[in-house]
């Protein structure tokens, strides 16, 4: 009786610990998240940037006559040198070559006059007001010479700077008026190349920023840009600005309207990073921040972004040479995230 009640009582303990065992789970494992990385380097530089342009003189003077009068010498052609003080154009003299000799000769009757007038008046024989009189006819004779031989040296023009004659010279037989162009003269020592800039890059171009020039007219011929002058006014059609590019000219091959191909920032290394704009997030704080790699895994990075270029922006705080930032496949991203497929540095 003993023993069966003891076979009852070992079988019931091995049907409640039976029962109270559960079936374990299976442990999960995490599919990480596929992305694409870009790995920061030491000196990555805003890639170039290639804009047209167009050159023009450093600066026009229009050369005109002060007097009116029909063209009867040219002495210059489009394109000819000129030197500062040369004589490029004449009016037709005559009528002032005549007003010439006519105060030449008032102006020998009245020196004539004065010095016989003078011998009586010092002999007490003319009256003063006589004397007075004469002196003022000499001074209005001297005056009338004086404005006669002006006319007649304004008969001729010349240029007041050097450089190269431009384009619409006055020909031969035209009438001219005072202050009408005869001719335009092109100081292109130095020229300025026209470069439309956009508006959202015009900001990242200083008066010191580096370009080079290339000019296709001049066979590929390279130039390195001078001083940056930057327009203060948008275009109102395009919304863009206008530079200007200094270039040294002493052999005179640039010339007005040549295209150009105007290269920013070439072959500069300039001491900051740069990431797409594309990888730039903003949290709910309003921070700035890319997606990190680190040891498989993706972190948010608060970064301080700077100045764009095309489709990449430098930034100025937060990350170094040797990070690596997530360029693709960061939708599916969250704090601490497993990736794959993290391109090593």
């Amino acid at each position: 009786m003993k023993k069966a009640k003891f076979l009852i009582f070992l079988l019931f303990i091995v049907g409640f610990t039976a029962c109270d065992e559960k079936p374990k789970k299976k442990k999960r494992t995490l599919e990480p998240v596929f992305v694409e990385t870009e790995v920061i380097q030491v000196g990555t530089s805003m890639p170039d940037r290639t804009y047209v342009g167009v050159v023009e003189e450093l600066s026009t003077t229009s050369v005109s006559f002060n007097a009116s009068g029909t063209l009867t010498k040219v002495y210059v052609n489009e394109g000819d040198h000129v030197s500062a003080g040369q004589q490029i154009a004449e009016i037709d003299s005559s009528q002032a070559r005549n007003l010439l000799t006519a105060a030449q000769a008032q102006m020998r009757e009245a020196d004539d006059a004065l010095e016989r007038m003078r011998q009586l008046h010092e002999s007490g024989a003319l009256p003063d007001i006589k004397w007075v009189e004469t002196q003022s006819k000499v001074e209005q004779a001297q005056a009338q010479l004086d404005l006669a031989k002006k006319s007649l040296k304004d008969c001729a023009v010349r240029t007041p700077v050097g450089g190269i004659v431009g384009k619409n010279v006055k020909a031969v037989g035209e009438n001219v008026l005072p202050s009408m162009p005869v001719a335009s003269i092109l100081d292109i020592s130095k020229v300025m190349v026209v470069v439309s800039i956009p508006e959202k890059e015009i900001a990242s171009i200083t008066t010191n920023t580096p370009t080079t020039v290339s000019v296709d007219a001049l066979g590929g011929r390279v130039y390195q840009g001078g001083a940056i002058t930057k327009c203060v006014e948008a275009d109102d059609m395009t919304h863009s600005y206008h530079i200007k590019i200094c270039l040294q000219n002493s052999d005179y091959a640039l010339l007005p309207g040549m295209v150009c191909q105007v290269h920013v920032n070439k072959d500069k290394n300039v001491s900051m990073v740069s990431v797409p704009i594309s990888a730039i997030k903003k949290n709910s704080r309003g921070e700035h921040f890319v997606w990190t790699a680190r040891k498989s895994r993706a972190y948010r990075t608060v970064v301080v972004p700077g100045k764009t270029s095309g489709n990449r922006i430098t930034i100025e705080e937060g990350l170094k040479p040797g990070d690596v930032i997530i360029v693709e496949g960061y939708q599916k991203l969250s704090e601490g995230v497993f990736v794959a497929k993290v391109k090593k540095p």
